[in-house]
């Protein structure tokens, strides 16, 4: 049994999705999911299995930063989870994006320390998995989603000192910054499964200006963003 999920092999289906927030694993297992049972609740890590449209999924709260969602995607790959899908929210870094958009990351810049210590830092480039890019860039035109689909940043940092570090990125074209999704690919690439992010712009952090969606707008879009991910987990679209 790993140390942090405590549960079985089987207790977990085999696509997840993975929320930061462990409440918010709770909202879409109450929402979405029929026949749910909670799987795990050790260090407030909620996890979450079910099915959505007759096939099982489960959904598992990482909390925030890499070092530790690391852990939890390393323990759902021991217990034979095979699909790890983070849905998530994210500062926007580009001027054409507006509140509530969704992002498909093509990519995420390790702007953190555990993605480079998984490959003794040497030089790479955390890459998502192509089926699930796919799958979900073809959902949500199916769905008439607006989306952007490209790079992104994974950060150690929320507060971040280097005020001109948002614009830096933002010139070079990442779409996006939050905190997990480097680590995600780097660990499904070494484990052979497979790792997809789409994410809510939550945020927008251009140009010197900070612009925080309502929660509202915020609950609507992330919604959007989970049927998106589920259809794509259970490859039911």
């Amino acid at each position: 049994m790993p140390i942090h999920i405590r549960a079985e092999p089987g207790d977990y289906a085999e696509a997840v999705l993975l929320p930061g927030d462990p409440l918010r694993a709770q909202y879409i297992a109450e929402t979405y999911l029929e026949n749910v049972s909670q799987r795990n609740g050790e260090r407030g890590l909620l996890g979450y299995t079910g099915e959505w449209n007759g096939r099982p999924v489960s959904v598992q709260g990482t909390g925030m930063g890499c070092p530790g969602a690391t852990i939890v995607f390393e323990e759902l790959i021991q217990l034979g989870c095979k699909k790890l899908i983070r849905v998530g929210t994210c500062g926007g870094l580009q001027p054409h994006h507006a509140l509530g958009d969704l992002i498909v990351a093509l990519s995420a810049v390790p702007a953190d320390a555990t993605a480079m210590h998984l490959v003794a830092n040497e030089p790479h480039c955390p890459t998502a998995s192509w089926e699930l890019i796919h799958g979900a860039v073809h959902v949500a035109k199916e769905r008439g989603q607006a989306l952007h689909v490209g790079p992104i940043v994974s950060s150690d940092l929320f507060y971040n000192p280097d005020e001109g570090q948002y614009e830096r990125w933002s010139k070079r074209g990442v779409l996006a910054v939050e905190m997990e999704a480097a680590a995600l690919f780097t660990v499904g690439a070494l484990r052979g499964v497979q790792a997809g992010c789409l994410l809510t712009v939550s945020d927008i952090v251009v140009e010197g200006t900070f612009t925080r969606i309502s929660d509202e707008d915020l609950r609507a879009a992330v919604d959007r963003m989970t049927q998106i991910a589920l259809s794509v987990a259970t490859d039911a679209h």
